[in-house]
């Protein structure tokens, strides 16, 4: 099994520890047989020979049941052997359920959260040095490589659809009677009017040659030129005083009544079912335009280009504004405690519904990992990992034994 570092490091422990207990144990069946062969029943070899005895019981007994729990000693399949892969599935759901009740707990995790002060470090973070610079500079980046990926088409056809789904979608009654209600409040209505009266004069000036000639094309035969001027400058003269006094009196009869006018169509587009639908149909014949649809459709790559040139360009006022933002949203979460505290309950509020909703989920990667290992390779990294401190039970075991042996025969020997 290819190992990390730090496994081999474990690994290396594991094996030095083993290594150990079995030179305790070896050394006790070593005494024993010197006991055997060499002692003569007499003073210290009885003693010797029992400690020896018991170490070896006790060595022999713990060896069996550490290695009990990663494989069957000996590779005999004797009961209740082999623990860790027999039950590993189990072992796993064990594990998760244990995380699952005893650390992904909003009592557990929200102290943690709020001793690590997210909010603050994250501002200081983001103002630190030039680091706004640098990310309005990545954001920049990721916007190119992003391009690079995305079809123009699928983008431009989504845009599109998005664009007029929700058009479709918003009630066109109560957005135009707000506007109009604030272009009244504003007046910005009568603005507009004196613009477009404007407008007409010099357009009525800019052709009066042409409107007289068709004046003259119009007169009979027997009309003199000279009455047809008269009648025309009288018309002309009148039409452009008329919309003087309009353009000049704020409180003219035709103002009053165009800003009366107009309320009252917002009033009707509140009220009036038929008004609204009337708007309705008139959006719906709108969006169905090929005009429009083709204009919808030409949002995206003027877009793109603008967007693309503005993030790779550092003195562009897309990459200044983004880095300002960056840099004042971490000095108010650096130094601001309301926005700190704001930012930690939202903070908070996640964890929660993450908790209530996915700690299953989180602790179920443990479970699966797990279910997800052979029995053997289970086996093996859970020794790594426990497996050097359960070599000095075997160590304790040949001590403790040779130690009880000892006391017993002693006890024996009063008699």
């Amino acid at each position: 099994m290819t190992l990390p570092p730090a496994d081999r490091s474990r690994r290396t422990a594991l094996l030095r520890m083993k290594a150990v207990a079995t030179g305790g144990l070896l050394l006790a069946a070593v005494v024993y047989v010197v006991c055997v062969v060499v002692g003569d029943g007499h003073g210290g070899w009885p003693f010797l020979q029992a400690a020896s005895e018991a170490a070896m019981v006790g060595g022999l007994a713990d060896w069996f049941a550490v290695t009990a729990l990663f494989r069957h000693p000996l590779g005999l399949p004797i009961p209740h052997t082999a623990i860790i892969p027999r039950k590993k599935d189990q072992i796993g759901e064990s594990l998760g359920e244990f995380i699952q009740q005893n650390f992904l707990t909003p009592e557990v995790v929200a102290p943690r959260l709020r001793a690590a002060a997210i909010p603050r470090r994250v501002g200081e973070w983001l103002a630190a040095g030039d680091r706004p610079e640098q990310l309005a500079a990545e954001f920049g980046a990721a916007l190119a490589g992003a391009n690079t990926v995305l079809a123009d088409e699928d983008i431009r056809l989504a845009l599109e659809r998005f664009a007029d789904s929700q058009l479709r979608r918003l009630p066109a009654a109560p957005v135009v009677a707000k506007l109009i209600d604030l272009a009244v409040q504003g007046e910005q209505h009568q603005r507009l009017l004196t613009e477009t009266l404007r407008s007409v004069m010099r357009f009525l000036d800019d052709n009066r040659e042409l409107f007289r000639q068709r004046l003259a094309d119009e007169s009979p035969e027997w009309v003199p030129e000279w009455v047809d001027s008269r009648v025309f400058n009288r018309i002309f003269s009148g039409v452009q005083n008329f919309l003087a006094d309009v353009t000049g009196q704020p409180e003219h009869a035709l103002r009053l009544q165009f800003d009366q006018r107009l309320r009252g169509y917002a009033e009707r587009l509140r009220t009036d079912p038929a008004a609204s639908a009337s708007l309705e149909r008139w959006k719906g014949e709108l969006l169905d335009h090929p005009a429009v649809r083709n204009a919808l459709a030409s949002l995206w790559l003027p877009l793109k280009k603008a967007v693309l040139e503005a993030a790779a360009d550092p003195e562009s006022e897309l990459r200044k504004v983004l880095a300002s933002a960056i840099r004042q949203t971490g000095r108010a979460l650096s130094s601001d405690t309301e926005l700190q505290a704001k930012s930690d309950r939202w903070v908070l509020g996640v964890m929660h519904h993450v908790l209530a909703h996915y700690s299953g989920e989180l602790s179920g990667i443990i479970t699966h990992t797990v279910a997800r290992w052979d029995a053997e390779s289970t086996a093996r990294r859970l020794e790594l990992q426990v497996g050097r401190d359960l070599q000095f039970i075997r160590v304790n075991g040949t001590v403790v034994g040779s130690l009880v042996g000892l006391v017993i025969y002693s006890l024996s020997r009063l008699r």
